[in-house]
């Protein structure tokens, strides 16, 4: 990996240990600040709410910097929020520490796939752009585990200690090994947004969310799924965990490498229609231990084989605003985790059990296939065609 590509990745690696890390250490924290854990789960919405607010208004403040000095400063807000939030106390600085700390989450993604694929050249920004997207798999793989230890042996706290001093070693980095690139065009602030005139953008975002909503309406649960439905005991679920972040790792560089020999659109179509298959094998077949295995893995492959594809056709449809797309393009991933997480648990509200939850999710990645199939159709007449809102 070249070290400009590994310089993004410890970016994304320290923002999957921020985002997943805190479902490990959740009861810890609960019990630190003295709130039931419900509550304390608010610290993920939090986030969340930050990576949808953060990632337009940090890119329009910064837009007339270099990339590589967006990055930087990206990292600094990255280092101050969690910083901040590590030594907080009470409920309510947290909760606003936890909000500035998912600012960067979006544009970070927006930025460095614009600097991957600059320094990919053509034909490449497949791999590139995975590349660069590897740093959130190997969190979920080696990352989130180790936290999840720490936290129960230490202190919740230690964790988010070491993301700040994460983030700064990923400063470092960025500032020796990301070349100087000049900034894009700077269009003005209504520039930034003239590329939402065209239903393109709207459409692969929206493909994104239901895409990404089809997976997580099981995989939110899945804990329970493997030890209820499954069978596994509580105390292998670190293992199936790790098995899972494997499966991310793998279909990430997977995709990358298939994006560039064939296209976005495609590599994205396929993977769609796979998670549409693998939700309904879970419902009929997640009862049978070998067979949760072998779908959780391909599950969390899907999930990110499906990342670096959209990403790209997300910036190749956002011209002018190449730096908000990749951002809306976050808001995407996330909006679809909540909704996910929101209908899978209504089968479970309902008395249902656990493999029930698969079943919004094959509604959901049908509606994201269908959208990409639609977009794969009329891309040339969604450019000519603009809406009348800006």
């Amino acid at each position: 990996m070249k070290l400009s590509y590994l310089a993004l990745a410890l970016g994304t690696f320290g923002l999957g240990m921020t985002e997943y890390g805190m479902m490990g250490i959740l009861p810890d924290l609960a019990q630190d600040i003295k709130v039931p854990i419900p509550v304390a789960g608010h610290f993920i919405s939090y986030y969340a709410i930050g990576v949808c607010v953060g990632a337009p208004l940090m890119v329009i403040v910064a837009r007339k910097l270099s990339l590589k000095n967006i990055l930087l400063l990206l990292m600094a807000v990255f280092v101050i929020g969690n910083l901040a939030f590590s030594l907080s106390h009470s409920y309510a600085s947290m909760s606003v520490w936890r909000f500035i700390a998912g600012f960067p989450h979006g544009a970070y993604f927006g930025v460095g796939s614009i600097v991957a694929s600059q320094l990919a050249g053509k034909g490449k920004e497949g791999s590139a752009v995975a590349a660069m997207i590897s740093g959130m798999t190997v969190a979920n793989l080696v990352g989130v585990p180790l936290g999840t230890f720490l936290g129960s042996h230490f202190t919740w706290r230690v964790v988010y200690y070491i993301v700040a001093a994460w983030g700064l070693l990923t400063m470092m980095a960025l500032f020796r090994w990301i070349p100087n690139i000049r900034p894009l065009p700077d269009n003005g602030f209504r520039g930034q947004f003239r590329f939402l005139k065209n239903w393109a953008p709207w459409i692969l975002v929206l493909a994104i969310t239901f895409g990404n909503g089809g997976i997580f309406s099981w995989y939110s649960y899945v804990s329970k799924a493997m030890t209820e439905v499954s069978g596994f005991q509580e105390s292998s679920m670190g293992i199936i965990m790790v098995l899972g972040g494997l499966g991310m790792v793998i279909g990430n560089f997977i995709s990358g490498k298939l994006t560039d020999m064939y296209s976005p659109v495609k590599v994205a179509m396929v993977t769609q229609g796979l998670v549409i298959l693998i939700m309904v094998m879970i419902f009929f077949w997640s009862h049978f231990a070998i067979a949760g295995l072998l779908l959780l893995f391909m599950s969390t492959a899907c999930l990110f084989a499906l990342s670096a594809p959209q990403q790209i056709l997300v910036l190749k449809n956002s011209e002018g605003g190449e730096m908000l797309g990749g951002s809306l393009a976050q808001i995407g991933f996330n909006l679809g985790n909540a909704i996910g997480a929101y209908v899978g648990g209504i089968p479970v509200t309902m008395g249902y059990s656990y493999e029930f939850t698969a079943v919004p999710g094959v509604f959901l990645a049908i509606f994201g296939f269908m959208l990409l199939f639609t977009y794969s159709m009329n891309g040339k007449n969604f450019r000519k065609h603009h809406i009348n809102i800006l």
